[in-house]
């Protein structure tokens, strides 16, 4: 009986554990509506992967532009941060970098992330390119130069920014970068 005890209460804390990394809502379909909570434009405007994270008290997703932006959304200290669920678009499945497509959804924090690649997203700007795999991941990475990393692994200065290719100074402030991507 101890022992049924303690497996219950071990699969508990487990589940504790991963409540984290479980999204409680399923992601939502983009639409030609969809318009980038940074940049006021409508999505289907943009190339590359976006994001959308739904807030648990259930309301309209938050859209955004690019895999980064949506990433830079939760580690901003002023937006919201009851999240139901952040999701990217898989690359791995898109059929094109034109065309990310509407269903392909990967919850976020299950992803595998390249990042410093050739990639560009939104409108133009360096891209942390979102997969559902490793596998997929490294493929990208073999072409398209980065690295792969885990969500886990990604650090505030990789998706905030800390300057780019063209030598410009970082922004001071996290919100400021977001922004000025769109």
């Amino acid at each position: 009986m101890k022992r049924l005890a303690l497996a219950a209460l071990l699969a508990l804390s487990l589940a504790g554990c991963r409540e984290e990394t479980v999204a409680s809502a399923p992601p939502v379909t983009l639409t030609a509506d969809a318009v980038g909570r940074y940049c006021g434009m409508n999505l289907s405007e943009h190339e590359g992967p976006k994001g959308q994270v739904i807030l648990a008290e259930g309301h309209d997703p938050f859209w955004f532009s690019s895999a980064r932006d949506t990433l830079a959304f939760t580690m901003m200290p002023d937006e919201p941060k009851d999240y139901a669920a952040v999701y990217v678009s898989d690359m791995g499945r898109a059929a094109s970098w034109a065309e990310p497509g509407a269903d392909n959804w990967v919850e976020a924090r299950q992803a595998f992330y390249v990042e410093g690649s050739e990639a560009r997203g939104g409108m133009g700007g360096s891209e942390i390119v979102p997969f559902s795999t490793r596998e997929a991941a490294e493929a990208f990475a073999a072409e398209q130069g980065g690295t792969v990393l885990a969500y886990a692994e990604l650090t505030p200065e990789q998706v905030l920014g800390g300057g780019d290719e063209n030598g410009d100074a970082p922004m001071d402030d996290p919100e400021e970068q977001a922004h000025a991507a769109h």
